[in-house]
C-alpha cells in the first residue's frame, strides 16, 4: 500500500521539477522578472541599484567601457544558487551565434523581443544618477556604443514558441544592432531617464519591470494607457534625444572605446569619416525606429506559409486602401488576441475563400502594433481590381458605428504612411481610399469611413473609375 502511494507522489515531484526547469529556462520577460524577485528576496532590504550590480556580475557585464560609467559589478554573490546564477548569465549575456540565433534576449508580453543587457545598463545608470546627481553614459550604454557599426540595423527574429520561448532565430543577416538590441536600448534609455528623477518613488527592479511590461490595456486601448508602458517605447524614446544629440553620443562612445583600449587619439580625417558614417546611420535608424511603426512579423503571429508563388509588387505604389475586418468584430488589446485574430482571418481567406494567403498587406491591432500580412513586397488580395496599385491596410474590429482607437489610427495614418513613403514603397503624393470607394461594400464601416475622409491624402474617386 505504502509502495503504491509513493508512485503518485513521485510523479508529482517529476512534474514539479519539469515545470520548474521549463520556467527557469524560458526566455520570457515574466520568467526573468520572477528570477529578479528571487535575487531581491535573497538579500532583503537591498535596493534596486544593489540588485542591478548583482545581475551585472552574474551576467559578466563588467568590461572597461561599462565600468567607466557604472563602476564594478558585484561578482561575489553567495546568495544566488547555481541554477539561478546560470539562468541569469544565459538570459542577460548577449551573443549572436553562427546559426543565426540571438541569445540574451527575452520575449515581452506585448509580443516584442528585447535584449536585456542594454535595458539593465540603462536602468542602472538611471538609479546611479539618483546618488551621483547626474546621468552618465545613458545613451552610450544603451544604444550609442553600436550605432557606428556597419551593417547598422536589423534584423528582427522569431521564437520557437511564444508560450515557452527558448530559441530566438534571426530573419536575416545579423548586425550589432538587431531589433532586439534596439528595443532593449530604447527601454533602457526610457526607464533610466524615468528612475533618475529625484523625488519619484523608487520601485524595486522587479516592480519597475512588471509595471512597464505587464500593463493590461482596457477597452480604450492605448488611448487610456499610462505613459510609461512598453508599447509606447518608440514615442517615449522619440521625446528623449534629438538625432543630432544621439549622433554626438555615438562619436563620444567610439572615442571613449579607443581611449580605454590605450590607442592614440583619433586623427581629424578619421573622425570626419566616422561622423559621416554616423550621420548616415542615424538616417537609417530614425527611419526604421522613429518614423516607422512597430510591426509584428508573420512568424510571430503564427502565419501559415503562402500557398503557391507570390507576385511581387512594382514599387512605389500610388494608393493605400483602408478596411475594417468586420469579423473579428471586436478590437484586439493583447498580442495573444491579435495574433489569434490574424490566424483566424488567414484560415478564412485560405480555406473558405481559396486565396493563397491572408489578403491584407498589413493589419492594425488596438494593442499598439501593426501586424504584417503580405507585407511591403507581395501583391495582396484586399481590394478587387486594385491589388497591384496599392496596399490594403485593415483595422481589427467592426467600425460601422464607432472608430478605432486614436492611437491605432495614428499608427497607420501618420507612421505607416510615412514609413512607406520614406522607404520608397509609396509615392509622396499617394491617394488614400476607403474600400467602399472602389468596391461595392460597406467596408470600412460608416463611422470609420467618415473619419478617414478627413485624413491627409484622402481622395475622391474620379468619375469613370
Amino acid at each position: 500500500m505504502a509502495k503504491g502511494c509513493c508512485r503518485p507522489a513521485l510523479a508529482l515531484v517529476v512534474v514539479l521539477l519539469s515545470t520548474y526547469a521549463e520556467a527557469t529556462s524560458s526566455r520570457h520577460m515574466d520568467n526573468f522578472i520572477a528570477a529578479v524577485r528571487r535575487v531581491e528576496d535573497g538579500v532583503p532590504g537591498s535596493g534596486p541599484l544593489a540588485v542591478l550590480r548583482r545581475l551585472r556580475g552574474a551576467a559578466g557585464l563588467n568590461d572597461t567601457f561599462v565600468r567607466h560609467f557604472l563602476g564594478n559589478a558585484v561578482s561575489d554573490v553567495p546568495e544566488l544558487d547555481a541554477s539561478l546564477s546560470g539562468y541569469l548569465s544565459k538570459a542577460v549575456h548577449h551573443r549572436l551565434t553562427g546559426d543565426a540565433r540571438e541569445e540574451g534576449v527575452v520575449l515581452t508580453p506585448d509580443g516584442t523581443t528585447i535584449a536585456l543587457a542594454p535595458l539593465l545598463l540603462g536602468i542602472e545608470a538611471g538609479f546611479l544618477a539618483r546618488k551621483a546627481g547626474r546621468v552618465r553614459g545613458l545613451y552610450q550604454l544603451t544604444l550609442a556604443k553600436n550605432l557606428d557599426s556597419s551593417p547598422l540595423l536589423g534584423p528582427d527574429g522569431c521564437w520557437d514558441s511564444v508560450t515557452s520561448p527558448q530559441v530566438f532565430t534571426l530573419l536575416g543577416s545579423p548586425s550589432k544592432l538587431t531589433a532586439a538590441r534596439v528595443n532593449g536600448g530604447m527601454d533602457g534609455a526610457v526607464l533610466g531617464t524615468e528612475v533618475s528623477a529625484k523625488g519619484r518613488r523608487p520601485l524595486s527592479l522587479s516592480g519597475l519591470l512588471a509595471e512597464y511590461y505587464g500593463h493590461r490595456l482596457e477597452s480604450k486601448g492605448l488611448d487610456a494607457a499610462p505613459r510609461l508602458v512598453s508599447r509606447r517605447r518608440r514615442e517615449n524614446f522619440r521625446g528623449l534625444a534629438s538625432p543630432p544629440a544621439l549622433a554626438r553620443q555615438v562619436v563620444k562612445a567610439a572615442e571613449l572605446r579607443r581611449r580605454l583600449a590605450g590607442r592614440s587619439k583619433m586623427a581629424a580625417k578619421e573622425k570626419k569619416q566616422l561622423v559621416a558614417l554616423v550621420n548616415e546611420g542615424m538616417k537609417e535608424f530614425i527611419h526604421q525606429y522613429i518614423d516607422c511603426p512597430p510591426i509584428i512579423p508573420r512568424c510571430m503571429w503564427g502565419a501559415e506559409p503562402y500557398r503557391g508563388t507570390p507576385t511581387n509588387l512594382s514599387l512605389p505604389l500610388s494608393f493605400m486602401y483602408i478596411h475594417h475586418t468586420h469579423t473579428p468584430s471586436q478590437p484586439c488589446l493583447t498580442f495573444q488576441q491579435c495574433a489569434a485574430d490574424m490566424r483566424s482571418m488567414q484560415r478564412f481567406h485560405q480555406e473558405d475563400r481559396g486565396w493563397d494567403d491572408i489578403g491584407y498587406s498589413f493589419v492594425a491591432g488596438s494593442d499598439g502594433y501593426i501586424y504584417e500580412g503580405r507585407g511591403w513586397l507581395q501583391r495582396g488580395a484586399h481590394t478587387l481590381g486594385h491589388n497591384s496599385v496599392g496596399y490594403g491596410v485593415s483595422f481589427i474590429g467592426d467600425y460601422a458605428t464607432g472608430v478605432p482607437s486614436q492611437h491605432s489610427m495614428g499608427l497607420v495614418r501618420d507612421q505607416l504612411a510615412s514609413c512607406a513613403v520614406g522607404g520608397g514603397r509609396l509615392v509622396a503624393d499617394f491617394v488614400l481610399h476607403g474600400h467602399r470607394q472602389v468596391v461595392k461594400t460597406s467596408c470600412p464601416g460608416d463611422a470609420f469611413y467618415d473619419e478617414i475622409r478627413g485624413w491627409e491624402h484622402f481622395g475622391e474617386v474620379k468619375k469613370g473609375k
